[in-house]
Parts: structure tokens; sequence; C-alpha cells
């Protein structure tokens, strides 16, 4: 395999999470599914979900997920939010949550918040594009179509992912796919 072709490979992996909302099955306790009773898949964000900044005035609260169906040998979870549509190049990382127990199967809304001490104990918020830990809500540019906020959580199959919390979210997102037993998700979309 030359050069090139090796790269292009390597290229292709690491965008696999960039490519939307992904389903996959799960081998065991049945359907992998990854659900919220704030937000419906295809739906709008509220606003209450929405950045404080950047010209946005929103809530900046991080929604209450759940999910079940997680495969037999699962040892921890994570959840990612990304707007593959922010005009970066590559996209936005709203929300990187990593190392989530085993045991855990939801976030209570306001998880996001790192002040607030919701997040599951033994949980990672990695930094984002906004430049700190924590959930940043939607802020796509004025006039632009609405973007997609692909909410997804990771089954794992290692107890802890091995991040620094420093890192990038995209050397998260490597991490992940590379640990991966399965992935579900949904997608959201909002505009202003």
């Amino acid at each position: 395999m030359t050069r090139l072709m090796s790269l292009t490979l390597l290229i292709a992996v690491l965008a696999l999470p960039l490519a939307g909302a992904a389903e996959a099955p799960a081998s065991g306790s049945g359907e992998f599914k990854l659900m919220s009773s704030e937000l419906v898949a295809g739906g709008r964000l509220e606003l209450r979900h929405v950045f404080n900044g950047f010209g946005c005035t929103g809530g900046n609260v991080s929604p209450a997920l759940s999910w079940s169906g997680a495969p037999a040998g699962t040892k921890s979870f994570a959840v990612t939010v990304y707007d593959p549509d922010a005009p970066t190049g590559s996209g936005w990382w709203h929300w990187v949550l990593i190392d989530i127990p085993a045991a855990v199967s939801a976030l209570a809304a306001g998880a996001g918040d790192v002040t607030s001490g919701k997040a599951p104990k033994g949980s990672t918020q990695m930094t984002t594009d906004f430049g700190k830990p924590g959930f940043g809500g939607a802020c796509p540019p004025a006039g632009d179509k609405p973007h997609r906020y692909v909410f997804t959580v990771f089954a794992l199959k290692v107890d802890r992912l091995g991040v620094d919390p420093g890192a990038t979210a995209a050397m998260a997102g490597f991490m992940l796919n590379a640990n991966a037993l399965a992935k579900t998700g949904f997608t959201v979309y909002y505009g202003r």
C-alpha cells in the first residue's frame, strides 16, 4: 500500500464520526438506542440548548439523554455532539463527555455544565471547539441554512478512554472509534 493510500485510509477512518448520526446494531441486549425527553430526532433544538455568546442568546443547557440496549462487554460510554455544517472546514465539536461508567444509562439536563455536578462521577468533560470543557450549545452563523447537530453515544470496550482532558476533540473522536463496540445517535437542527 502506498503512503498516499495509507494516508487516505487514515483520513477516511478519522472522518467517520463526521458523517452524521451513526446507527449501529448492538450485539446482546437488544437495539442500542439513544433517546431524549427534550429532543425529537429530525426536529429543531430549543432555545434552552442554544449557546449564550457569539451573538446567540440561549440557555446553553445540555439536554437530558438516555440510552438502552448496550452490547455485552460494554465497559464505559461516551457522548458527543458535533456540527458537521460549521463553516470551519472541520465541523464543530459541541460536547465530548468520556469515561461514563458502564452502570450509567442517562444524563440529566445540564450535565454538560462542568460546575453543576450533574455529570456522572468519574466521567471527563473534554475541551470543545469553544475552547473549554463541557457542553456548548448551537450557534450557527446568522443566515446559514439550519445546521445539523449530531448526538452520539458510544458503547466502549475500555473502562477509561485514556485521553488527556486537554487533548483535542478530534483525538477523542479517534480513540472513541478505535474502542467502540457500538454507537448510535440522532440528529437535530438549528438555524437563525
